[in-house]
């Protein structure tokens, strides 16, 4: 029987491998993720640490800046090193940090423990992707990619459904060794499954990386962009930030959990007593892109990038509005749903995007720098969010001036990019 040039069979095992691997990456840093802007702030007679909001907001504002800031080094360091190794590496820096993590109740180490995981999480990206690159062709990239990114949200959905409200009823440091056992299987695929793509790599030294670094950083026109579009990030990592402290602290979910449970119990027979926490929302997130995000790509690619941008952004904003609205459960989870089909609207546009400004001959250069919104994002977003959510909710008790002041941010977001799009690249019609 004949191979497959572009369906499913048309992938090595090597593919595979990347694909678990994905998964179990994923879900790990997602499962911690979920809940740990929550256990920081926990007094320690709930299980928590007690820090300060904005002792975790300053973590929060440095663990995922410096996890996609890192793979613009780990690229280089990958191609020099080889990928089994830099993967050696990364496993070996993950189960160490999140292990660590689960011990830890010190403000210093617990940081430094972090750290240490998200470098491990930093330089296993641009390998990972890097595989699936090396593992496809021009004529199943597409298919081999859509299966990447579903399993980065498959895991980011059933570990914190299945795995995390399990654990943390134990103890929250079950999670982080979750998370620890996760990264020792994925040590153990590379060194039995895993193997180094035979594809010739070119050996790029770390000094091609700081200049190119410099190329772009000089394009303020770039860097303009860059800029504004971070602002629908900043409201993105509340996420994972003050919105998870909103849950604990203020929401009442039992309309929601009657109804899920009602549901439960008719299909299956059997009492249900199923709760929503707060490591559901990073569940509804990433469920809704599982459902979703094939039709909205296709919806979104008969429009051109700048128009769909601002679209999404807009969803962004509406929903983090809606978030003010009242307390209601469904009004939060439609809130919710609402944010997270305009992240599923904006940034798979971003990247063409992206591509359309670039100049001609530096195409995947800038491509490559685009997550740079990311880092301001999650920057801000940590640092910002915290006092704010400590002045506007704990002191005021107005969780409605915190959303709106954040959809105040997605709002500049969106005059910025059509200031952006009239003054700068107006000549590019097919922006």
């Amino acid at each position: 029987m004949k191979k497959s040039a572009s369906g499913i069979r048309s992938f090595p095992k090597n593919y595979w491998t990347a694909i678990i691997m994905e998964f179990f990456e994923r879900g790990a840093y997602y499962g911690v993720l979920s809940v740990l802007s929550v256990y920081l702030v926990l007094s320690t007679q709930e299980g928590g640490l007690g820090f300060s909001r904005e002792a975790a907001g300053a973590i929060m504002g440095t663990i995922p800046p410096l996890l996609y800031f890192l793979p613009l080094f780990a690229g280089a360091l990958a191609d020099r090193y080889g990928f089994r190794n830099m993967l050696m590496v990364s496993f070996s820096f993950m189960v160490t940090g999140y292990f660590l993590t689960g011990f830890m109740h010190s403000y210093g180490l617990v940081f430094a423990s972090l750290i240490i995981m998200a470098i491990g999480a930093g330089l296993f990206k641009p390998v990972i992707s890097g595989t699936i690159a090396h593992s496809t062709t021009e004529k199943n990239s597409t298919l081999g990619f859509g299966i990447f990114y579903w399993a980065i949200n498959l895991g980011a959905f059933l570990f914190p459904l299945i795995l995390v409200p399990i654990l943390k009823r134990q103890s929250y440091s079950y999670v982080f060794w979750m998370a620890a056992v996760a990264g020792f299987i994925l040590l153990l695929m590379n060194i039995f499954l895993y193997r180094e793509p035979t594809h010739v790599r070119e050996k790029v030294p770390l000094s091609k990386v700081f200049r190119d670094m410099a190329l772009v950083f000089r394009d303020w026109k770039f860097i303009v962009m860059i800029l504004i579009y971070s602002g629908f990030w900043i409201m993105y990592f509340q996420m994972y930030g003050t919105v998870l402290w909103y849950v604990h602290d203020k929401m009442d979910m039992s309309a929601v959990n009657f109804a899920l449970n009602t549901a439960l119990e008719w299909i299956t027979g059997k009492p249900a007593g199923w709760q929503f926490d707060v490591e559901h929302v990073t569940v509804l997130n990433a469920g809704v892109i599982i459902l979703l995000q094939l039709f909205v790509s296709r919806l979104v690619n008969r429009f051109k990038a700048l128009p769909t941008i601002i679209t999404g952004i807009g969803l962004g904003t509406l929903g983090m509005g809606i978030l003010a609205i009242s307390g209601n459960a469904w009004v939060f989870i439609t809130g919710c749903i609402v944010f997270t089909l305009g992240e599923m609207t904006a940034h798979p546009k971003f990247n063409s995007f992206v591509g359309l400004i670039a100049p001609a001959d530096k195409k995947g250069l800038y491509m490559g720098y685009s997550f740079f919104c990311s880092v301001i994002g999650s920057f801000v977003g940590g640092f910002i969010g915290a006092p704010l959510y400590n002045h506007f909710v704990d002191n005021l008790d107005r969780p409605d001036i915190l959303w709106l002041i954040f959809s105040c941010i997605g709002l500049t977001s969106m005059v910025g990019l059509m200031v952006f799009n009239r003054i700068v690249i107006k000549n590019k019609r097919e922006l």
